[in-house]
């Protein structure tokens, strides 16, 4: 390499300063900005060492959360992992907040610092900032503040009713992460700080004026008309909102026995399930943006002079572990890789708009051949979750690269079938039901509370929707009821109802359950 083409280089060696950071990150923002058209939130680039790394995994990879005897837990099994060689740790780790905060380990060469600076200070930034469920569900510029003022107020909580009292709570919560969102009607935004401060006046209120007296109502007695007892039912249902979805969100406002500093540790708890609610919808889009951006940026760097060859194959070689692909019988095989199928998809689309195919123009003909690649790209990275984003745009060129097909099966049957082969009618239906696979609303389990007689048994009917025949593995129902139980404070009931027929399935409640 001839002395003019060195001194464009970004840097010379695997050895990092901040100078020469700062140097590859204007380089970047420049093609990611002006060249892919990316709108991103301010950076904040953060280095941290393997353990403060280990530390970020342990605790959802949230900066300043709160202290739980299970983050504890997963810092020592990923360390142990981690020491012992059976998996290495993430290069980079960003958070979804306005200025976007990415942190990069101190162990990588300066190459690696290029190659996340691009993957997640402008790709992951890019999709967070734009994707309309984040734009909708999320709100990043209150999530730093919030979780600052939810670490106070837990530690708080610790001091004045001490730390079992806390983890007994939030255990229950943990418990119910997954059913403690809303799918189908938006949360409301979190509070600014001063509201944030009128909350903690409130709550510093109610627990001085908190009276039980309210509980020890007479239970009605006589035999009630059943006219009667309808109405009040469906009355009942009325003023609760039943049914309802979020059993976070019902027991923190209708539970009989939580106090108020309870109630709030569960609205912590799902508010934080409700941030990375979105990022469970888009696991493909997000990854496959953020690593079509980073392959893009670095290629545009080799070829502007401004990377060696060493640093490109560096970068490469790692590009390229991240999206491998295993085949079935591969030991390592563990499903479709959410990187390998999302930058596919993404590199898909470029090679539509500018070199397709006749099938290309039959199956695409809005942007076979238009060359708008980046149009198409910002269009589907704001406008879909993966789900729509597979149904629109994987291709049969994808399908057969993948060599994709489908497979049912009946439980009464020794065998698999092959329904669907790579034909005009197979590829639509191997492209629907991959769509389907990664549709979180269809695949979680629908479990709501449907009714709850406060002057009555008090007991919490809960209703699970069985789709598919697909039941609830007994122990983790059991444990899970329990924890609805000491949250709720009064036995919990649940019915397996099959989606299709309307039969009841099954029926458990916590009075039938061995303390």
């Amino acid at each position: 390499m001839g002395k003019s083409a060195a001194s464009k280089l970004l840097f010379h060696s695997s050895d990092w300063n901040f100078k020469t950071l700062s140097h590859a990150y204007d380089a970047i923002e420049t093609i990611a900005l002006d060249e892919l058209g990316l709108d991103v939130y301010p950076n904040q680039l953060e280095i941290i060492s393997s353990e403060q790394m280990l530390d970020a995994y342990s605790s959802v990879g949230m900066p300043l959360m709160y202290q739980h005897w299970s983050f504890g837990k997963r810092f020592v099994f990923e360390e142990h992992s981690y020491r012992k060689g059976h998996h290495g740790l993430a290069y980079e780790l960003v958070i979804n907040s306005n200025p976007c905060i990415t942190y990069l380990m101190e162990e990588n060469t300066m190459a690696m610092q290029t190659l996340v600076t691009a993957h997640a200070a402008f790709g992951h930034n890019h999709f967070f900032k734009n994707n309309y469920l984040f734009r909708q569900w999320t709100d990043a510029s209150a999530i730093l503040s919030y979780m600052e003022f939810a670490k106070k107020y837990i530690t708080k909580c610790e001091e004045r009713h001490g730390t079992s009292a806390v983890e007994a709570v939030l255990d229950s919560a943990h418990a119910l992460m997954d059913q403690g969102v809303f799918r189908y009607r938006r949360p409301p935004r979190l509070s600014s700080k001063k509201e944030q401060e009128r909350a903690r006046e409130r709550l510093e209120y109610e627990e001085q004026t908190y009276s039980d007296l309210w509980r020890t109502l007479p239970r009605a007695t006589g035999r009630p008309d059943p006219a009667e007892a309808e109405r009040d039912a469906l009355e009942r249902k009325k003023v609760l909102n039943l049914p309802e979805e979020n059993l976070l969100y019902f027991l923190e406002k209708n539970s009989l026995i939580l106090e108020p500093w309870q109630r709030e540790l569960l609205r912590i708890v799902r508010v934080i399930a409700q941030y990375f609610y979105p990022q469970r919808q888009t696991k493909v889009m997000n990854e496959g943006c953020a690593t079509f951006v980073h392959y893009t940026i670095i290629n545009r760097l080799f070829d502007q002079g401004k990377v060696s060859e060493g640093a490109m194959l560096e970068m490469l070689h790692s590009h390229s572990s991240v999206v491998f692909q295993p085949h079935f019988d591969d030991p390592r095989f563990s499903g479709l890789n959410p990187y390998a199928l999302g930058f596919s998809l993404m590199q898909e689309i470029e090679r539509i708009c500018n070199h397709p195919t006749s099938e290309d123009r039959d199956w695409f003909p809005q942007i076979a051949g238009s060359g708008q690649w980046r149009e198409t790209l910002l269009d589907a990275w704001a406008n879909h979750r993966d789900e729509s984003f597979i149904l629109q745009y994987l291709s049969p060129h994808l399908i057969r690269k993948f060599r994709l097909f489908l497979l049912t099966d009946q439980s009464d049957e020794k065998y698999c079938e092959v329904a669907s082969i790579h034909n005009e009618r197979g590829y639509e239906a191997i492209r629907k039901a991959l769509a389907k696979s990664y549709d979180v609303g269809a695949n979680q389990q629908d479990i709501q509370v449907v009714d709850v007689d406060l002057l009555g048994d008090r007991q919490l009917r809960l209703q699970h929707t069985i789709k598919n025949g697909v039941l609830l593995e007994e122990s983790n129902r059991d444990a899970t009821l329990r924890h609805i139980r000491h949250l709720w404070g009064y036995d919990v009931s649940l019915a397996g109802v099959d989606a299709e027929t309307g039969a009841v399935r099954y029926e458990c409640s916590t009075a039938q359950l061995s303390s």
